[in-house]
């Protein structure tokens, strides 16, 4: 769905016009039929934009917004729910190694130090595909354990790590995930900041 746009594109003008006839109703006239068909549902919208900042501005329609606004939860990004993290890893990892029959990997107190510090600008479809790639033992950025003593805490190697690639993911998220303009920004070799974004691992495409 588009809103940033005072003129949206058509698909979006279907979309609200479809909106606009099913919401006061409880039946629904099927192309090429003259039978009403009676339906009994409930529409669920979500939006990362201000609905009602943007209909005030005539870049989304009030009408509509206000036939979706019956009930409005929201639902604060992972970065301000971090005690939520650890379990979501966790229940996600366990979902991916039953569904590629892989083993359970363990998490380290240090990967979960990871998890914690991290700004999740993906928020939890970032956070899935982390633990997807972290249960097929794929590069992923929660590192193994690195510490100094048996503690658990985090040693000088892992805390350069994690701002080395919070400095990388800002540059990306900034970017849209353009690899040639996040060089730019960060001022480093594309070569380098490819072999430093395998090293952590790191993709582009969670940042498009």
């Amino acid at each position: 769905m588009t809103t940033g746009a005072s003129s949206p594109p058509f698909y979006f003008v279907l979309r609200t016009s479809f909106s606009l006839l099913i919401a006061p109703s409880t039946y629904v006239l099927m192309l090429s039929s003259n039978d009403l068909l009676e339906m009994d549902c409930r529409i669920v919208a979500g939006s990362k934009a201000d609905l009602l900042a943007l209909s005030s501005t005539n870049h989304f329609r009030d009408d509509l917004y206000y036939r979706l606004g019956v009930m409005v939860l929201e639902i604060p990004p992972l970065r301000e729910r971090r005690e939520d993290i650890p379990l979501l890893f966790e229940h996600f990892v366990v979902r991916a190694a039953a569904e590629y029959n892989r083993p359970i990997p363990e998490i380290s107190p240090a990967q979960r130090h990871d998890l914690m510090s991290r700004p999740w600008g993906g928020n939890v479809r970032e956070l899935r595909n982390v633990a997807e790639r972290f249960t097929l033992g794929m590069p992923t950025r929660v590192d193994p354990a690195s510490s100094d003593d048996n503690t658990g805490k985090p040693s000088l190697e892992t805390k350069l790590n994690l701002f080395e690639r919070q400095l990388i993911e800002e540059a990306l998220r900034g970017c849209s995930g353009r690899a040639a303009v996040a060089c730019e920004r960060l001022g480093v070799p594309k070569k380098t900041l490819y072999d430093k974004m395998r090293r952590l691992g790191i993709s582009t495409e969670e940042f498009k």
